[in-house]
């Protein structure tokens, strides 16, 4: 009897310290604004998922994004291109859902598994970065914002003091704002974390001070984009969503609506990242950098950013060594006589442009590989034209030897 009143003295006690551990934890969450945390437990770990995902938009709010009312026609062109059996394997090994290759606009490769078709969308995560950069040069073309070297606090108050106010919209498309961010896509406490699961982002990304000094160091932080977001609605008075449908979506010939997941119903795009669109329209953003800003000769982005998005911001990266990687919110990887230029996502979702070979290359999927730091780790010096590929993820490279490839058939 003795022993029966002693296990149940322990089973009580262990129930006591799990409900005042329990009670201490939604305190700090509480506190620290992170209830946002089992918001992400359902999402993720609930659905047999690890983290964000590429099919996560009826997860979360989202804004609508309508088509052109008459799609722009890319020429398909497949003739017998086909993947060999070593690059199907390279592909399926990241989980590759799509993987496009186009010249000028005929389309000469398309490659669709894993149940994703042609009118499947998808999530940009990271690519959206660099579609928000173009909205930015549009509205500075339309008046709206002086110049890209405008100070953040001409169109938000919470810049408005002695350590923020040098901070310009030029510091946050080269990510050197020195604002304080944790980026980690693994930490379920990072900043990233709750700025995709929570309910306030808003609160979130301007609640931040600088930890470094602005405009020397390259950091890249998803709140920068972010707070590009907000600059472009004060100076348009209009949410992004619809500059977006009525500068740049529908201007391009989009086939199918895209869409843009929010925090809340009625709150802010998610302007970082978890922007949806099908491969071929990905195609169409692609073809709009090649072509330098122009669709169908129609000037969309202003020849002046097309100038200057690709070259290298004149800045030092974590790692010590000047930039070469990083322009205007856009991926470079300079090279003999050409210069790639890239949007990517967190798990591989690219858009390649190579200007010389007249490509665009679109690859969604699960998986990428992580950036090479050392240049000792590099499987080649050289890929096509492009000799600076520390700094970048070599996925890149193998999907561009692909394209190369393909394109020469």
């Amino acid at each position: 009897m003795a022993k029966k009143s002693k296990v149940s003295s322990l089973i009580k006690g262990s129930l006591w310290l799990f409900l005042v551990a329990f009670l201490g934890f939604n305190i700090y969450l509480a506190i620290s604004h992170r209830f946002y945390f089992y918001s992400a437990l359902t999402k993720t770990y609930f659905v047999g998922q690890k983290g964000p995902g590429i099919y996560d938009l009826d997860k979360f709010p989202h804004a609508t994004i309508n088509a052109a009312p008459k799609a722009s026609q890319l020429v398909e062109a497949f003739a017998s291109r086909a993947l060999s059996a070593e690059e199907l394997a390279y592909l399926d090994g990241l989980q590759t859902t799509s993987f496009l290759v186009m010249r000028n606009d005929t389309i000469l490769f398309e490659h669709y598994a894993m149940d994703h078709n042609q009118s499947t969308v998808s999530n940009s995560f990271s690519t959206a970065k660099s579609v928000v950069s173009l909205l930015i040069a549009i509205a500075v073309e339309d008046g709206f914002i002086p110049s890209i070297d405008e100070p953040v606090a001409s169109f938000l108050s919470e810049f408005n003091n002695k350590d923020m106010s040098g901070i310009s919209i030029r510091h946050l498309l080269t990510m050197s704002s020195g604002l304080e961010w944790s980026e980690s896509g693994a930490n379920p406490f990072s900043d990233n974390a709750e700025a995709y699961y929570g309910t306030d982002l808003r609160r979130l990304v301007l609640s931040k001070k600088p930890t470094r000094k602005t405009g020397e160091v390259f950091e890249y932080t998803s709140m920068s984009t972010q707070i590009l977001a907000y600059v472009l609605e004060a100076a348009t008075k209009k949410p992004m969503e619809d500059y977006f449908q009525e500068r740049l979506w529908r201007r391009i010939g989009s086939e199918n609506d895209a869409y843009w997941s929010k925090d809340t119903e009625e709150g802010d795009l998610k302007a970082y990242c978890c922007m949806y669109l099908t491969t071929r329209d990905y195609a169409r953003l692609g073809l709009l950098i090649l072509n330098d800003g122009k669709y169908q000769n129609e000037r969309i982005i202003p020849k002046w950013y097309m100038d200057e998005a690709f070259v290298p911001a004149k800045l030092t990266t974590m790692q010590d060594a000047p930039n070469q990687r990083y322009g205007l919110h856009w991926w470079v990887a300079p090279g003999a006589g050409d210069t790639l230029r890239y949007a990517r996502g967190i798990n591989g979702q690219y858009v390649l442009v190579v200007p010389s070979k007249r490509l665009v290359v679109v690859r969604t999927g699960h998986k990428r590989t992580p950036d090479v730091l050392d240049a000792s780790a590099l499987k080649t010096e050289q890929v096509g034209p492009f000799r600076h590929q520390v700094g970048h993820p070599p996925d890149v490279f193998e999907y561009l030897q692909i394209a190369f490839r393909l394109a020469e058939n």
